[in-house]
């Protein structure tokens, strides 16, 4: 482990320091490498270089709007390759809300998400991506990949 030394205004380290009360974090440190890997992440999805990821996709949505219920389902088995988990909640007598978890190509992932989120009913829908290495199978006999965070 390497240590960094920075100096930085007293404003802002004040301010940092509140923020890490807020936030929780045990000492500066920590919130300084978090703050770090999030801008490294960002940095890796706008360039393009995070060919892998998983995620998570909550939206909301009215299930009575016409055949929408059956059209996320069917769209979920269509890309059963990305989705591999989903949590389904009802909030009140019109809407749900539904969480999925995604894992795969960043490209597939942010495709799919998008597709779904820009379906006629549904509403409020954000995903968070989180970049990942991704190392090839060891073995023919072993299908598939294993990921890890990158920083």
């Amino acid at each position: 482990m390497q240590r960094l030394t920075i100096s930085v205004d007293d404003g802002l380290a004040t301010a940092f320091d509140d923020l890490v009360k807020r936030k929780g974090y045990m000492n500066r440190s920590e919130a300084f490498r978090d703050l770090v890997r999030r801008e490294l992440d960002e940095s890796r999805l706008q360039e393009e270089k995070a060919g892998y990821c998983v995620a998570t996709m909550s939206y909301v949505y009215n299930h009575h709007e016409r055949q929408l219920a059956a059209r996320l389902t069917a769209m979920q088995h269509e890309h059963h390759d990305v989705t591999v988990s989903s949590m389904h909640a009802h909030l009140d007598h019109d809407h749900c809300i539904e969480t999925v978890i995604l894992r795969g190509q960043t490209s597939a992932v942010t495709a799919f998400a998008q597709s779904v989120i820009a379906q006629t009913g549904v509403r409020h829908g954000r995903m968070h991506l989180i970049p990942m290495d991704a190392d090839a199978p060891k073995s023919r006999r072993e299908k598939h990949v294993h990921t890890h965070p990158h920083t």
